[in-house]
């Protein structure tokens, strides 16, 4: 059920910022709904084809938990379509060459975060996990493995990642980079069917198809017009 929250995301962000670039005159950065209508339509039945096959059965009575997952998806969505929405417009209304240093300060502002919430997990868990603790603080039982992850991660994953989402913010509309997400999902089926060993069901192969297209879709509607 969250994947399937979570997995709209490239369609809302497209369609919320195609309305709020519309709202503000924005001609260079917004397009014709019926031009965007398709690729997101197709987009959007792909993400359902490849999570329908593994998302969890709906339980028969809706229960407290079940409800209050579904807010926190929605309030995921929500945070993650605001944004990129307003990272893109932040990047777009200053020169080139901010997105390395704009990457580098989210890393930066994030760090103390990351280390008080990781030291309020370590108190919490050493309190109340059966046997004193699940995890061996601070570095685990593999420390070099643990440091070495971390750092890929971290530099990988958050850093790079981040600068080259900056990037793509900074040349496209957000319409258009909202869309691109859907990318995630492609890589997140590559490693899943690598981590298996197995190759795609017939509903995710046709996901996967849908996904490709309504990209392919979505950047032909926002090609600029030859001259």
């Amino acid at each position: 059920v969250p994947a399937l929250i979570i997995g709209t995301l490239p369609v809302v962000i497209a369609i919320t910022a195609n309305v709020l670039d519309r709202q503000r005159g924005s001609g260079e950065d917004s397009v014709p709904w019926a031009r965007l209508s398709a690729p997101l339509a197709l987009i959007l039945g792909g993400l359902f084809a490849v999570h329908a096959a593994g998302a969890d059965t709906l339980p028969a009575a809706a229960t407290t938990d079940y409800l209050l997952g579904i807010v926190s998806g929605l309030f995921a969505l929500g945070c993650w379509t605001w944004y990129p929405i307003r990272n893109s417009r932040w990047l777009r209304a200053r020169g080139p060459g901010q997105s390395r240093a704009w990457a580098t300060a989210q890393g930066l502002a994030t760090l103390p975060v990351a280390l008080v919430a990781g030291l309020g997990y370590a108190l919490w868990d050493l309190q109340f996990a059966p046997g004193g603790g699940s995890f061996a603080w601070p570095l685990g039982p593999r420390p070099a493995f643990f440091v070495a992850m971390c750092l890929l991660l971290g530099l990988a994953a958050s850093w790079l990642g981040t600068l080259l989402w900056n990037q793509a913010s900074h040349l496209l509309p957000a319409a258009l980079a909202g869309q691109l997400i859907v990318f995630e999902t492609l890589s997140a089926l590559l490693y899943a069917f690598i981590w298996y060993g197995r190759w795609p069901s017939t509903s995710e192969t046709a996901g996967i198809a849908l996904l490709i297209a309504g990209v392919i879709g979505g950047v032909r509607v926002f090609r600029p017009s030859a001259a």
